[in-house]
């Protein structure tokens, strides 16, 4: 967790942020009162009562039983107040539009945050066999094309020590294994994901430089069962010339500030 130097952290807001990241972590999986004041360490009384102002003001929901809990409706409103406000995003989704009707195929925009991408764009398939993909998601970030790309972008060593988790078989859990990928991914320009983060697709990821070091990447997912060699061509084509335009294209800030 990262501090403004000299000032000093209020542990109530500290601790309602963790636990609505805990919650927005946990999915379609609700927790109990116990298990929440386990995991944050804090007396039952006192989770109980954060819970219940939470709920009234909309940022956690519960069951009719009341015993269980979830992340509310007012993270999403919040989440997409930050899409609509974020210039890069605007200007990156057309080009995403462009990449969808091209190709066919899934096509991501998305963010380091710490060892993690988050996913703030996605453009679905047109056809019937689709990946599993959806803004807001959250993959570490050395098995997919999107994070590959991204870790590429900075030294070596600045990668943490593995061993790293595992989603599939194909997944590098060494860091010896990931350091000899992202050579790869530097003299290849792209990055290649063959079953690292979901069995049956592969990703092609393409780092945005236009910041330094970059935080965003664009990426296409493919279903094993359409990619031949030639499509696997046309994708790594198609989506270097939509990076190169991306590139070029200044931010529509209409007087944003810089965010850091």
């Amino acid at each position: 967790m990262s501090e403004t130097p000299g000032v000093r952290e209020v542990k109530s807001a500290a601790r309602t942020v963790e636990l609505l990241e805990l919650l927005a972590a946990r999915g379609d999986r609700p927790a109990r009162l116990q298990e929440l004041a386990d995991r944050l360490e804090v007396p039952r009384s006192s989770m109980y009562a954060l819970l219940q102002t939470l709920i009234s003001r909309g940022w956690v929901r519960t069951d009719t039983t009341g015993s269980l809990y979830g992340i509310g409706i007012h993270a999403l409103l919040t989440g997409t107040g930050y899409l609509d406000s974020d210039p890069r995003v605007r200007t990156v989704r057309p080009y995403l539009d462009e990449a969808s009707e091209a190709l066919g195929e899934t096509i991501h925009l998305g963010r380091l945050d710490g060892r993690d991408v988050a996913y703030l764009a996605t453009r679905e398939s047109h056809e019937y066999l689709r990946t599993i993909s959806r803004v807001g998601r959250r993959l570490p970030a050395h098995v997919g094309a999107l994070g590959k790309a991204l870790l590429a972008e900075r030294p070596d060593a600045e990668l943490p020590e593995g061993p790293y988790e595992a989603l599939t078989p194909n997944s590098h859990t060494t860091r010896a294994a990931l350091l000899a990928d992202l050579a790869e991914v530097r003299a290849r320009g792209y990055s290649v994901d063959r079953e690292e983060g979901v069995l049956g697709i592969t990703g092609f990821g393409f780092a945005l430089r236009y910041d330094s070091p970059a935080q965003d990447a664009i990426s296409c997912s493919v279903p094993l069962t359409r990619l031949t060699p030639d499509h696997e061509r046309r994708i790594v084509t198609v989506m270097q010339d939509i990076r190169t335009r991306i590139e070029a294209t200044p931010p529509s800030t209409s007087g944003a500030p810089h965010w850091r």
